[in-house]
Formats: structure tokens, sequence, C-alpha cells
């Protein structure tokens, strides 16, 4: 599977070349097909590689099983990062900036607008 490759993408690719070995007369077993996707899988995928491979029995696990199973984890996946980002984004800070001035300038000011209009 390449990186940022979906599940879907990387099944057709898989598709793909196992019709081009079956043209060429040679042909897998269901079981060596599901052995073979659950291997090409990334490391951060390895947790759920493990509960398919403990729960299911590899042997009897038809492919399009794997394949939903695959496929419903990656929108599970993609969910919460969506939630991760939305909540970063509500917790934006908003900080102002403060000036303060000093009276003395206003003052300073308010004079030299009072000597300007008697001028």
């Amino acid at each position: 599977m390449k990186e940022n490759e979906n599940i879907s993408g990387m099944f057709v690719r898989f598709t793909n070349i196992i019709n081009s070995l079956q043209s060429l007369n040679k042909c897998y077993t269901n079981s060596e097909m599901v052995r073979k996707i659950l291997r090409c899988l990334p490391k951060s995928w390895m947790p759920k590689v493990t509960a398919i491979e403990e729960a299911k029995d590899l042997n009897t696990l038809p492919l399009e099983d794997l394949l939903g199973s695959l496929m419903t984890h990656e929108m599970t996946i993609k969910n919460h990062e969506d939630d991760e980002e939305q909540d970063k984004k509500k917790k934006k800070v908003i900080a102002f900036k403060s000036s303060a001035t000093d009276s003395s300038e206003e003052d300073s000011d308010d004079e030299m607008a009072l000597i300007t209009r008697r001028f």
C-alpha cells in the first residue's frame, strides 16, 4: 500500500495485479490473497491486522469481508482525525493587543491644539 492511498485504491491495484497473474497461469487461493493484503498494510494498521488475525479464521475469511472491515476502519480513522481537527479550530485563542497612553501625553496634545487655535 502506498502512502496516502486509501483502501479502495489499494484493492483496485491489488485486483489488477492478481488478474494479470491469473492470465499468466499463476493463481492464488482466497486465503493467500487475504494474507497478502494484510501484509501490505502500513505499520499504522498493525493493531487492526492483529485484531483481524486473532478474531477471524484467515483460511475461510472472504476477501470481500476483509475489504469491508478495512474500509470501515479507514472511515473510523478519518472521522477521528476530522473531529480532532475541528476541536483544534474551536480551541483557537484570540488575543488583543493593548496599548496604554500616558495622560501627560494627552494633556500635552490638548495644550498644543489649544495653542494652535489661538495662534
